[in-house]
């Protein structure tokens, strides 16, 4: 089962024994950051440093001439990523052999949503989530989808994996996270994921609701949770008891079509960039109401799209299942591992893992993440694939 190790331009870059070291774990690919929201992230072995900080949402390129007037644009990479840092560590990891696929992350970008407020999905109290851009407005669907077809096909990379492609909510985390103290469960998520900006409004107005109704119904439903009562059922239908059937399957309706017309237009811009066989998977789960970085999908739509899903299953490897009864021919279905134990990982069962998600319909193996484990997390994941 091929298998891949997410890899970031900064650990690469200035490390001359990097690739040799990332091949040596058995991969056969790597899946590298093209363009990627903020973040701190360490870097154990590198010769330079050990923290590296990128303060915003950045392309880790130069950015090309289709964005010259445009209004929403990438921002380039400060000294975390200068120049044509993907480029440098693709060059690298390519020379070691291995196969390089570029990892794309589209609707997660603080820096957009601070410099251009009126992107960002507002929920049902007026709040802003500058992190996540609303995936229903037509100029941010523009950005998106030209910047999916730029960042995925760049000099040497054989694929893209998409992140991000789809809704985005309260959760995955913005700056110094504090927003734990109550507990939303699945169905308050999903209400404070809820979008009221202009174009959600008309949204939910052609699919019948009247948008302040909605939004006085969804504060309603949440008053309970405020006050500490989780809901009590889980999956769709305590969001359904919450908010009410009708309602809740009619935002749901115009929110999964929302998302699927963004991934069918950002996947054709893709294929209509890149060489012939380019790979092209999106991140997903396989429950289309969650949002996040994996956003929810129809697995049979989005199987029907791209050429397969990598999918997180650090919770477990059910959510593979889903995608695996499509049984469609040829279609990738990654399992996403995360493998460095500081962060909730556990390389010690990858072999385990690996069997039970192959049992269940898994094609591939995507491992989170060979530049942020320690040493001791390399050498059990070198032992995990040996195993194969």
């Amino acid at each position: 089962m091929k298998a891949s190790a997410f890899v970031y331009p900064w650990d690469v870059n200035g490390d001359p024994e990097a690739p040799a070291r990332i091949a040596a774990l058995g991969v056969e690919q790597v899946t590298l950051a093209a363009a990627y929201h903020s973040t701190r992230a360490l870097t154990p072995r590198h010769p330079r440093h050990r923290i590296v900080t990128a303060e915003h949402a950045a392309v880790l390129y130069p950015a090309g001439d289709r964005w010259d007037g445009r209004e929403l644009r990438p921002y380039p990479a400060g000294d975390w990523a200068p120049g044509d840092a993907f480029g440098e560590a693709a060059a690298a990891l390519t020379d070691a052999g291995l196969e390089v696929h570029t990892w794309v992350v589209l609707a997660h970008n603080s820096r957009l949503g601070a410099e251009h407020p009126g992107t960002s999905v507002v929920n049902a109290y007026g709040d802003r989530y500058p992190w996540a851009p609303c995936i229903a407005q037509p100029a941010t669907r523009a950005y998106l989808t030209g910047l999916a077809a730029e960042a995925a096909v760049r000099p040497g990379a054989r694929g893209t994996e998409l992140e991000s492609l789809g809704w985005y909510g309260l959760q995955h985390l913005h700056a110094h996270d504090k927003t734990g103290g109550v507990g939303l469960g699945d169905a308050g998520q999903y209400l404070m994921a809820l979008c009221f900006c202009p174009s959600c409004r008309e949204g939910y107005g052609r699919h019948g609701l009247d948008a302040d109704e909605l939004a006085a119904a969804v504060r309603t439903a949440l008053e309970p949770v405020w006050q500490g009562v989780t809901p009590s059922d889980g999956d769709w239908a305590g969001i359904e008891k919450l908010l009410g059937e009708t309602p809740a399957n009619t935002t749901r309706a115009y929110r999964d079509e929302t998302a699927r017309t963004l991934q069918e237009e950002a996947v054709t811009a893709v294929r209509a960039a890149a060489p012939d066989g380019f790979q092209v998977l999106l991140h997903a789960d396989p429950v289309s109401y969650h949002v996040g970085a994996n956003p929810g999908v129809d697995p049979a739509h989005i199987l029907s799209v791209a050429d397969g899903v990598v999918v997180p299953c650090a919770g477990g490897t059910g959510t593979l299942t889903p995608f695996a009864r499509q049984d469609k021919a040829g279609a990738v279905i990654a399992a996403n591992f995360t493998v460095v134990s500081g962060m909730g990982g556990s390389p010690g069962t990858l072999a385990a893992d690996a069997a039970e998600a192959r049992r269940l319909g898994a094609t591939e193996l995507r491992l989170y993440h060979a530049g942020l484990a320690s040493d001791d997390d390399l050498e059990t994941v070198r032992s995990a694939l040996a195993g194969r």
